[in-house]
């Protein structure tokens, strides 16, 4: 009997030492786990708390529509953050969040399901759960693009260059730039787009680039076959199905590139009012709104190969090959300025306008859609 007692004795007192060491074990483990995330997740990485409304509430403009994978819109505002929607309600995210700026750009996916949205000063990631921020400016600038890798392209308020992401590491890509430039050009970033021969076209205010994977190209004034009157002040660009290059403009208008053909689309099709016209009206002492394709701002390709131009002053302008075709939005919209045209993933064609609504083409008409 005194046998058994000391062997139940001692076999507690085993499993009580078992215990306090495993509960030593777990504590440590946890604590390794904790520091492990504080290394990873730095300052720049904030949890957002999401602001609710059942409906779009932006005023500012969308700068930015895209719909990923799980097929929720996200919306990116001029001054007023980003908002996705569920089908169900509009969050919000802003820079209380941790967004470095409200002002959107870009908004795209990766492919392990990540968004990432740029603004007008810094790039940042969102996992469904946290905003993490990346340093765009990095301290050793890359003259050579070819010594860098990855597919995520941003522009984020550069003056010089373009950020390019593989994934763990941020490049900052310098421009280079035409030689005898006016030292007062600016070559911030204002679109991407990628040709079907996975060529990357960049567009800046003061030049075209493109990058192959090898080289990098430039198109200034003189490859664009400008006339002295006629200054470059590029907003947009899309590479279309069919490889055709189309370069929208604050002022001159449509420019393309087929193949080795360079044309000016906009006088092409009639629709550039003469610069001096535009700029300023001597008879009524203002300055003109133009009623052609001349401040283009975006431009998008529909599921039927139709190519669409949003422009400043005059609406929208659908080319179907032969013909253009103008629109309003909506009339009673104090501006018709289009920021941005998208394709949805059921080929729906939307449009953000100036005043914060988004709408959407019914093959005939326009219907606000948020």
């Amino acid at each position: 009997m005194m046998n058994t007692m000391r062997h139940i004795r001692k076999t507690r007192m085993n499993i009580k030492v078992e215990l306090i060491y495993l509960i030593f074990i777990l504590t440590l483990n946890l604590s390794c786990a904790e520091n492990k995330k504080s290394d990873k997740e730095t300052d720049n990485s904030e949890f957002v708390r999401f602001s609710e409304n059942d409906t779009l509430k932006f005023t500012s403009g969308i700068r930015a529509i895209f719909q990923d994978s799980k097929g929720n819109y996200w919306f990116g505002s001029h001054n007023e953050g980003v908002s996705v929607y569920d089908g169900k309600l509009f969050k919000y995210i802003t820079t209380n969040d941790g967004l470095p700026n409200n002002q959107i750009r870009t908004i795209q996916e990766d492919d392990n399901g990540i968004i990432w949205i740029v603004t007008v000063s810094g790039v940042c990631s969102y996992d469904r759960l946290k905003i993490t921020n990346y340093p765009t400016e990095i301290g050793n600038p890359k003259l050579d693009w070819n010594s860098t890798k990855g597919n995520l392209w941003f522009y984020a308020g550069e003056e010089d260059g373009i950020n390019r992401f593989d994934g763990k590491e941020m490049y900052y890509l310098i421009f280079p730039k035409p030689k005898n430039i006016n030292p007062n050009n600016s070559f911030g970033v204002t679109g991407i787009s990628q040709d079907k021969n996975g060529k990357l076209w960049i567009a800046t205010y003061s030049a075209l680039f493109s990058y192959d994977g090898k080289k990098v190209d430039i198109y200034e004034e003189k490859k664009l076959n400008l006339k002295n009157d006629e200054l470059i002040h590029i907003r947009s660009v899309l590479a279309d199905s069919k490889g055709r290059i189309w370069i929208g403009n604050n002022g001159i208008g449509v420019i393309l590139i087929k193949g080795e053909t360079l044309t000016h689309f906009s006088k092409e099709q009639g629709r550039l009012i003469p610069m001096d016209k535009f700029i300023y009206n001597t008879q009524n002492n203002q300055t003109e709104k133009n009623t052609g394709i001349q401040s283009v701002f975006a431009i998008e390709e529909d599921s039927e190969g139709n190519i669409w131009f949003g422009d400043r002053d005059s609406g929208v302008w659908k080319f179907d090959g032969k013909t253009l075709t103008n629109y309003s939005i909506d009339k009673s919209l104090s501006t018709q300025m289009t920021w941005s045209i998208y394709k949805d993933n059921r080929d729906n064609l939307l449009f953000g306008m100036a005043d914060g609504g988004v709408y959407q083409f019914n093959g005939k008409t326009f219907e606000k859609r948020f």
